[in-house]
């Protein structure tokens, strides 16, 4: 074994896996790959450093009672019925906890509202048991013929089917395709009961609900394949509904974009072909 090969199993600057997809006996948190998921992971950190604290005081807390407050070792109990500066202390201290909590917490939460223009919309159906997208963009600059839409149905792909280096229960057939470092508008809804669209690289969940049409913004960071799946309940094959979402750069999305468009427009008739030809020149 030469010594490059040695070393590159301890450097980790030539190239980096990130975590986008469950693992086995997995504990943390997928690595994130949005703005979002990145403070929400900084949160948990920073909330478990009070956890953590508050746990270690109280079971110590509990040890020296048990060793220092029973018959054996105190046998004459105190007769005190208060403490005014205890009081003060466990009044004070819970309050500036939740004080340090709340600050970045609502900072957080107030983030997750936050839409600035998108430049994509993206739009995401619910069914039993699939998902249906639509890229809005596609029917406001097609608006003249309301047949041409960019929307295709992505369903899971089956066992007897993946090849090599799939993941079991997490591919699909048509995978959502996205621009990193762009705002994004995801639109979500549902045509039959309760889904729930959620990516969480992405801390994404979003509730599909029928009759209802729920928001939310993505900005994606760095190019990869995201899984998500189904996280409300919705029937038999709930289990068999997986999200796969690919970022890539905005050249090749723009690529990806116009070559469905040019596959829509192959499939249609001579007139309106030779229409939407000159307006894809135009646009």
């Amino acid at each position: 074994m030469s010594f490059q090969t040695i070393l590159s199993f301890f450097s980790f600057s030539s190239s980096i896996a990130f975590c986008d997809a469950p693992e086995a006996w997995q504990l943390g948190i997928q690595d994130p790959a949005t703005p979002v998921m990145e403070g929400m992971l900084f949160f948990h950190n920073y909330l478990f450093f009070f956890l953590i604290v508050i746990g270690v005081f109280v079971c110590w807390l509990l040890f020296f009672v048990i060793l220092n407050f029973n018959e054996k070792s105190n046998p004459v109990a105190q007769k005190f019925t208060h403490s005014s500066s205890l009081e003060i202390a466990w009044t004070i201290l819970p309050a500036v906890v939740l004080l340090l909590i709340a600050v970045p917490s609502f900072a957080l939460l107030y983030s997750l509202d936050e839409l600035i223009d998108p430049a994509v919309t993206l739009k995401v159906i619910g069914h039993q048991w699939y998902w249906s997208y639509e890229y809005a963009d596609s029917s406001a600059l097609f608006s003249k013929l309301d047949d041409v839409v960019l929307d295709f149905d992505s369903y899971m792909v089956p066992t007897t089917d993946l090849v090599k280096g799939s993941f079991r229960l997490l591919e699909v057939d048509n995978r959502v395709v996205l621009p990193i470092n762009t705002h994004i508008r995801v639109l979500v809804t549902a045509a039959d009961v309760l889904h729930s669209w959620a990516v969480p690289s992405f801390g994404i969940k979003l509730d599909a609900c029928p009759g209802r049409l729920s928001q939310t913004s993505l900005f994606i960071k760095r190019e990869g394949v995201f899984y998500g799946q189904c996280s409300e309940i919705c029937g038999v094959n709930h289990g068999f509904m997986p999200i796969v979402v690919r970022g890539v750069s905005f050249d090749r999305y723009a690529s990806w974009y116009f070559k469905s468009i040019e596959d829509i427009i192959s499939s249609l008739s001579t007139k309106e072909e030779s229409h939407l030809i000159e307006l894809l020149k135009k646009n």
